[in-house]
């Protein structure tokens, strides 16, 4: 899921949650490193319970964090803490998708109807290709979905949701353009039906897939594939989401990550996931033809490609890969520069009394380019 806290944020307008005093801290000596902790310090005064990021570059790694893990408790949000990483996600599926295509079994090009037949009206229409760039024009099934207030979100807060059955919930409605490949629509869906290939191509889930091609090798120790399973493990900050329009929070930290499936159910730390970037960019998982191909956009003047994004334009001029994942009550930010020389990734959970996005931009832009 992707910018759904959006969805949310609209939602409860009317919030009034007591403010929890910000609490700053770090990781490093003198952590306030050309502003970054007070910039940090900004994301959380905007709507933050809590926020934690990394910081890689020529200086070294600087590692930071403000506000609290738990709502009315001291306890500083931890700077090596796990969190769902939600449409980040999509970038290790696409990873995976790209080294079966290395391997031969599977093309870009090859019709979704020819891996997954009878699953998709038209799938004969769409290529692999489409459903990696959101050009497949299928309706994202997070559209169907109850969403927080509402009491039937967190009637099902519990549920393990099949991949078959969410699908069907997007194709009971038009698509969202026609034909695949004309337009760009962010499309969850779509990477349901990427985890469902992965699983027919290769004959394991696309979480064992993920474990073995790219977790292991990476050591990305504090990264897993959840399935079913409501809780995160080793530290985290906990996350909330607001259950009704007067102020009162809940704590969702636990729940079934299913719901979010092949296209957001990932667990991560800051850490592992500039580590992982870092060895993405740097062709450490994939051939520089298929990384290229990661890095074209679907349409023209596009910011999306192989489940890989740009950052909009940085003050300094300096293009920036990566992705971003909102999992309702975690939101993430992973960029780094294409010759790997600065990276960020930035954690917060909301607090649904207003809008960090334009603080979390101040400080992706301070770490990437206000070091100089």
């Amino acid at each position: 899921m992707r910018r759904v806290h959006r969805a949310v944020l609209a939602a409860t307008t009317a919030l009034a949650v007591i403010a929890t005093p910000t609490v700053a801290t770090a990781a490093s000596p003198g952590a306030n490193r050309v502003g970054l902790q007070t910039r940090l310090d900004d994301v959380v005064a905007a709507g933050a319970v809590g926020a934690v990021a990394e910081v890689r570059d020529e200086h070294g790694v600087w590692r930071g964090s403000s506000g609290v893990a738990t709502l009315g408790k001291p306890r500083p949000a931890p700077v090596d803490g796990r969190f769902r990483v939600g449409s980040i996600t999509k970038t290790f599926i696409a990873v995976v998708v790209l080294q079966l295509v290395d391997e031969g079994p599977l093309r870009l090009d090859d019709p979704a109807e020819l891996w997954l037949p009878g699953v998709v009206p038209d799938g004969h229409r769409m290529t692999v290709r489409q459903l990696l760039n959101h050009t497949s024009g299928l309706y994202d099934y997070v559209g169907t979905l109850p969403m927080p207030p509402e009491p039937d979100f967190f009637a099902n807060r519990w549920r393990t949701w099949r991949a078959a059955e969410l699908v069907q919930r997007a194709v009971a409605n038009p698509p969202t353009f026609e034909p695949p490949g004309s337009a760009f629509a962010y499309s969850n869906t779509a990477y349901l039906l990427l985890g469902q290939l992965v699983e027919r191509v290769t004959g394991q889930s696309y979480g064992d897939e993920i474990e073995r091609r790219v977790i292991r090798p990476m050591r990305l120790r504090g990264t897993s594939v959840p399935g079913a399973s409501p809780h995160i493990p080793g530290p985290h900050p906990h996350g909330y989401l607001p259950t009704s329009r007067n102020g009162d929070l809940l704590d969702y930290t636990k729940m079934n990550p299913s719901v979010f499936g092949a296209g957001g159910e990932m667990i991560s730390t800051t850490s592992d996931l500039n580590r992982f970037f870092a060895a993405l960019l740097g062709g450490r998982l994939l051939p520089d033809h298929l990384l290229t191909e990661m890095k074209t956009p679907g349409v023209e003047s596009g910011r999306y490609g192989l489940g890989l994004a740009w950052w909009r334009d940085t003050s300094c001029g300096v293009r920036v890969y990566g992705n971003d994942g909102d999992a309702l009550a975690y939101q993430s930010w992973s960029y780094s520069t294409e010759d790997r020389r600065r990276q960020v990734t930035v954690m917060l959970t909301p607090d649904f009394q207003g809008n960090p996005d334009d603080a979390v931009d101040a400080f992706l832009d301070k770490a990437l380019c206000g070091w100089s």
